[in-house]
């Protein structure tokens, strides 16, 4: 899937739109689904939230059986006020945000770690009752290497961090469209 600029324009507009219905009676329309198709995939996507390049909230769907317009919404929402990281987000913090969508490939096997490239793959790791994610862009916004990237997956999941360095781990990986108010 390719969006277009109007497409993720359309899309920043609702996640905020969402966002600012938390506080004041605002209705989110939808989109002319026969002008800007793509919004009516259903595809994952997560939604981040920032505040003075802080992180504020982080929530979102790795599959979704919805429209991507409505994912994108409900993520916006659980950015705001599901993130276990952060107490819900304030009417006064809401000026303050910026605001970035990744809308996610379908997730595929990684059969080695030499097929991850930084910045393009994000991974999930799954092991027994342990599970964790991050999107492609974690590792060049905090500057990590693949080792590091890879730690702070197992670290995200609640697994020793050089596990990874054991065995191959369960990891899908997954590319993102990604996309904020700041461009």
């Amino acid at each position: 899937m390719d969006l277009s600029e109007q497409e993720k324009i359309i899309l920043l507009d609702a996640a905020r739109a969402s966002i600012e219905s938390l506080f004041h009676a605002k209705e989110i329309s939808p989109p002319n689904y026969l002008d800007y198709p793509n919004l009516k995939v259903e595809a994952g996507a997560f939604v981040t939230l920032t505040i003075q390049d802080n992180l504020r909230g982080c929530i979102g769907y790795i599959f979704s059986n919805k429209y991507l317009f409505d994912t994108v919404c409900d993520a916006a929402v659980q950015s705001a006020t599901g993130d276990p990281r952060f107490h819900a987000l304030s009417e006064k913090e809401l000026s303050k945000i910026k605001i970035e969508i990744s809308v996610l490939s379908p997730p595929f096997k990684m059969n080695n770690y030499d097929e991850i490239i930084l910045g393009i793959h994000g991974l999930i790791v799954t092991e027994k009752f342990a599970r964790g994610l991050l999107l492609p862009q974690v590792p060049i916004e905090h500057k990590m290497n693949k080792s590091e990237f890879l730690s702070a997956l197992c670290k995200k999941a609640g697994l020793p961090e050089n596990l990874w360095k054991e065995k191959i781990l369960n990891i899908q990986m997954f590319t993102a469209i990604v996309f904020s108010e700041e461009e």
